[in-house]
């Protein structure tokens, strides 16, 4: 006899294969257990469906519903949820957009599927105090190099090689002629995404202050990421970072 965990997983993977494997285990009145199975298998895809489209509200602006809907239902195919916090689930969906062939000529739509899931991270990111500065102050100098900073929860950097930034601002506006207005070749844009107390915001940064802040949001130590972004004003970075309250603690890495 299985155990209900192993009834569980089975009726997972029938839901999402529509393979009849769960049938045994389904109790019939008045229909078959596939027909059964199918009122689970719909309410579980028009949920996550909508999370989706939560979580890429730009996205789904863009494409339109019948686009967006067709979509959705095959990443859930092949990127189920993987645990029952929602607010987690799609972060894969920007990449898989990269690669599904109907979305080849909006060349855009993946970095614009990039900057709404950093905002969506921004906006379910917990709350967490940021970086007590005298807590560096009582480092020595000789340790500065070593250190290496923890992002708050709610920071993200995005690039994109179009401005990915005004196409998400224009279509959450709905704004048809800010829309047309956006060029798209005008080039790269490098964004940072956090959340303050008046909300999430979208910023523009130059390539190397947007790659240093990378590089700190990634742990690497100080100075390896000044190493790697030479020639920048690293006091007035470092200080413009710790009054936007981009990090909430910092550790020694292993001498250098």
């Amino acid at each position: 006899m299985p155990t209900l965990l192993e009834i569980q997983r089975v009726v997972g993977r029938s839901l999402l294969a529509q393979n009849g494997e769960a049938d045994p285990y389904v109790v019939p009145d008045k229909l078959t257990p596939g027909a059964r199975l199918s009122v689970y298998r719909n309410t579980m895809l028009g949920a996550l469906t909508t999370v989706l489209r939560l979580s890429y509200p730009a996205v789904h602006r863009l494409v339109g519903v019948e686009f967006f809907n067709g979509a959705a239902r095959i990443f859930i195919e092949k990127e189920p949820p993987l645990s029952a916090f929602l607010d987690e689930y799609g972060a894969g969906f920007a990449e898989f957009l990269a690669h599904f062939p109907p979305a080849a000529s909006v060349f855009y739509l993946p970095g614009v599927a990039r900057l709404d899931w950093a905002v969506s991270r921004a906006l379910h990111a917990p709350d967490v105090s940021v970086l007590n500065l005298s807590c560096l102050a009582e480092l020595d100098p000789a340790e500065h190099a070593r250190i290496a900073f923890v992002p708050h929860p709610s920071v993200d950097l995005v690039q994109a090689d179009c401005p990915v930034d005004a196409i998400w601002r224009a279509v959450l506006a709905r704004h048809d002629a800010a829309i047309t207005a956006i060029d798209l070749e005008s080039g790269p844009v490098w964004l940072l995404v956090q959340r303050y107390v008046t909300g999430v915001e979208v910023a523009r940064m130059s390539e190397r202050e947007w790659r240093f802040a990378k590089l700190l949001c990634a742990g690497r130590p100080l100075q390896a990421a000044l190493d790697e972004v030479p020639d920048l004003d690293a006091a007035a970075e470092l200080a413009g970072h710790f009054l936007a309250g981009r990090f909430t603690g910092f550790r020694l890495n292993a001498a250098l």
